[in-house]
């Protein structure tokens, strides 16, 4: 039996104590007028729960063939705790998002022309006293992950409480060391808008002060396994904390491989670009 999301998450008293703690701390901190004292922690995957409050997507959902699966993994007997965990050492615990690419189509499909892909992003946060639970990076110039790729091109899916609920913006999660544990920093401002995987023009900001959810995404269509490794996602102003900082976008996507090397199409079918890391 599955627990209901409901479930997953603080009761709704200890939810808006933990916010009540939060603000507090930023007025003791006058964090209004000098700006945001650290980073802020927005998913962890340090302990099994982290795993619980996101959802796995793949094409099943429409018939298809790829395989998804969101593991927790701990290399430890003893959970190690948050700040224990830095951004330069080889976590005990982390997320495996893992599973098989398949571009076959769905049988007695005739209307699903396109196939592939597989992705997770985190539960809607349940609401508090405060108001629903969304988070506020306006203070914060990066999107900061630490992972481990098998440098196939994922996009990092920001989606945001704005009047059209199936926005997203999208940014290729940009690795230097396949294989190895590294932190990359994506500014907030150079993700695209895009709608059912096609870029919105013309384009809007992020409601950065709004931010719903957060997730990872395969849409390169190359048959295959994948395996990306997540220990957390943070905001953050600290590029010292970054092995790289994605540079982006550009007219041209001249650091695509395979498939569709992670691009972003128009509705004309043109293709968006990447910067080079």
């Amino acid at each position: 039996m599955q627990a209901t999301p409901r479930l997953l998450y603080k009761s709704f008293w200890g939810r808006s104590v933990d916010e009540l703690k939060r603000l507090t701390n930023i007025a003791v901190n006058f964090e209004g007028v000098k700006g945001p004292q650290g980073p802020r922690e927005l998913h962890s995957f340090h302990t099994e729960e982290g795993i619980q409050d996101c959802k796995v997507m793949s094409d099943v959902d429409i018939g298809g063939y790829s395989k998804a699966h969101l593991d927790f993994i701990q290399s430890s007997s003893s959970p190690q705790t948050a700040a224990a965990q830095t951004t330069k050492t080889t976590p005990t615990a982390y997320a495996r998002f893992h599973g098989t690419i398949s571009t076959q189509l769905p049988k007695n499909r005739p209307e699903i022309q396109r196939s592939g892909y597989a992705g997770w992003r985190t539960r809607d946060r349940p609401p508090t006293i405060f108001g629903r639970s969304l988070w506020d990076i306006d203070p914060y110039a990066y999107l900061a992950m630490r992972v481990k790729s098998d440098g196939r091109a994922y996009l990092v899916n920001i989606q945001t409480d704005s009047i059209v609920s199936t926005d997203l913006h999208q940014h290729r999660l940009f690795t230097t060391k396949p294989g190895e544990w590294e932190t990359v920093l994506i500014k907030w401002n150079d993700f695209v808008r895009t709608n059912m995987g096609y870029v919105v023009e013309p384009q809007t900001e992020m409601l950065r002060q709004k931010v719903k959810s957060i997730g990872v995404s395969l849409t390169d269509r190359v048959p295959g396994p994948f395996e990306l490794c997540i220990e957390r996602i943070w905001a953050t102003n600290d590029t010292s904390e970054a092995d790289s900082v994605s540079q982006g976008p550009a007219l041209t996507d001249e650091t695509s491989t395979g498939g569709t090397g992670g691009k972003l199409l128009t509705k004309k079918g043109e293709s968006v670009g990447w910067g080079k890391v």
